[in-house]
């Protein structure tokens, strides 16, 4: 799916990207659920969230947690509160480090709590992109806080990370097919 460019495709690729991954976690075995997530064995999954995420309880709660990165900022910024999207002390190239911040924070969080917890944040960064006009959404400049267009955070945090998390809930069937 090409990466959203106005209003309409942002909100139909969030639903379908949401309806796809739900769909997929709800095809997840017992197996597939109680089984630790493990890429060791493939090379080519260097990137530090191979190894951070262990169970679906993890996937939900990083989706969770860049929705509330997206509702805060934006919040912040509408009041006249700058703040960047990425918070103090991180920034873009130490976010990795705050993803496994978020990563700690929840090791407790039921999986009931963060699947309720994800669903909900989904709904509000949904409902706060309705709120906005597409001009709003994807035109370049209009908010001083805003270095592309705020469209481009709402695709970031909702479509494409659901891909992210669709890609990798896969490698975890393959692995426990094997």
């Amino acid at each position: 799916m090409p990466r959203a460019r106005n209003k309409e495709d942002l909100i139909k690729a969030a639903d379908e990207q949401y309806d796809k991954l739900t769909k997929l976690i709800s095809s997840l075995t017992k197996n597939e659920l109680i089984t630790e997530f493990d890429f060791s064995g493939d090379p080519k999954k260097t990137e530090r969230h191979w190894g951070r995420d262990k169970n679906l309880r993890d996937i939900y709660i990083h989706l969770y947690e860049w929705h509330q990165l997206l509702l805060n900022w934006i919040k912040a910024n509408a009041n006249g509160e700058e703040k960047p999207f990425i918070p103090e002390p991180y920034s873009w190239k130490t976010y990795g480090d705050m993803n496994v911040e978020f990563w700690q924070k929840h090791q407790k969080t039921s999986l009931e709590d963060t699947k309720e917890m994800f669903e909900k944040s989904h709904q509000e960064v949904l409902k706060l992109a309705e709120e906005y006009t597409n001009e709003q959404l994807f035109g370049r400049g209009i908010y001083s806080w805003v270095n592309t267009d705020l469209g481009s955070y709402f695709v970031s945090v909702m479509p494409s990370h659901y891909d992210w998390a669709m890609k990798k809930l896969k490698t975890h069937q393959k692995n426990c097919a094997k």
